[in-house]
């Protein structure tokens, strides 16, 4: 009887090598452009009317993925929690950011900015969580507040109402996460996500109404960007998410972030036209290199 020595299967495309390698930049493209398909949709609508519409339609399809996977829905105080989670993330995140590319910021920017949240979500750690904040943090920090300064002082000709926004949408969902983490982590996913939607549509939906004039000025861009919107951003999306952090680390997913303002401003640029200035594409490189320290552990 001979020994037989086992061989490593042979790699094929259906690998998990092979596949991460697909997915990875494949989630980081469809990601990045939401900016874009946002600069679309609010170019035909207002954009707190996208936003409430985005809303509504990816709660809707989220309830019926949770309901048809069995999700287990959060009730109680655990409700509550998670409806506030999905004001902070959902409404004022949002809400703020398509409010600040309808005004004309670049959508790049407007990632870079959404990039920093690392670094919001380590300061307000400390004291909420009780995390400790590494030197390589405070490090990325310094090299990240500069990257952005310089991205967001190039633009204050473009919109400075924007800028204030983008912070507004930042701090929204750098807030959102820390209670989310502090208060929420017992919700299910699929179901949370869905109240998410749920409880930010009417509340943007009655700020649509008080502060803009609902109308829709091009139909057909309309529906296509919110169908993008949707169902790659909100539904397709968050199922590569899902499915990177059961095959990968948290730290390796949560690095592509960092990735997302150069890859906006390169498809800002290929799709829109849309160019930026040598101290912003500065400022963008810098403000990538500092979250990636800031995001760094001991």
């Amino acid at each position: 009887m001979t020994n037989q020595v086992d061989r490593p299967p042979p790699v094929t495309a259906d690998s998990p090598g092979r596949l991460d390698a697909l997915v990875r930049p494949l989630f980081v493209v469809l990601w990045s452009s939401a900016f874009i398909a946002a600069v679309f949709g609010t170019a035909a609508v207002p954009p707190l009317l996208l936003t409430f519409s985005r809303f509504a339609v990816a709660g809707v399809l989220l309830t019926a993925i949770a309901l048809v996977s069995r999700s287990r829905w959060p009730r109680g105080r655990l409700l509550a929690h998670v409806v506030v989670t999905g004001l902070l993330m959902q409404a004022v995140q949002f809400g703020a950011f398509y409010l600040a590319i309808a005004r004309g910021l670049p959508g790049g920017v407007v990632a870079l900015v959404q990039g920093l949240n690392p670094v919001v979500i380590a300061l307000l750690a400390g004291p909420v969580l009780g995390e400790r904040i590494t030197r390589a943090q405070w490090l990325g920090f310094g090299v990240g507040g500069a990257g952005v300064a310089l991205a967001v002082i190039d633009q204050i000709h473009v919109s400075a109402s924007g800028i204030v926004l983008c912070f507004v949408g930042l701090l929204g969902l750098g807030l959102g996460t820390v209670y989310q983490k502090r208060f929420a982590m017992g919700a299910d996913l699929r179901s949370s996500t869905a109240v998410h939607f749920l409880a930010a549509a009417p509340v943007v939906g009655v700020a649509s109404l008080l502060l803009e004039t609902p109308r829709v000025g091009d139909w057909g861009a309309f529906g296509a960007s919110l169908a993008w919107i949707v169902l790659v951003n909100s539904v397709g999306t968050f199922l590569l998410l899902n499915m990177m952090l059961r095959r990968q680390s948290a730290a390796g997913v949560g690095a592509l972030f960092f990735l997302t303002p150069s890859v906006t401003a390169l498809l800002a640029w290929l799709i829109n036209g849309q160019t930026l200035d040598p101290v912003t594409i500065l400022g963008l490189l810098l403000g990538g290199v500092g979250v990636l320290l800031a995001g760094r552990k001991a």
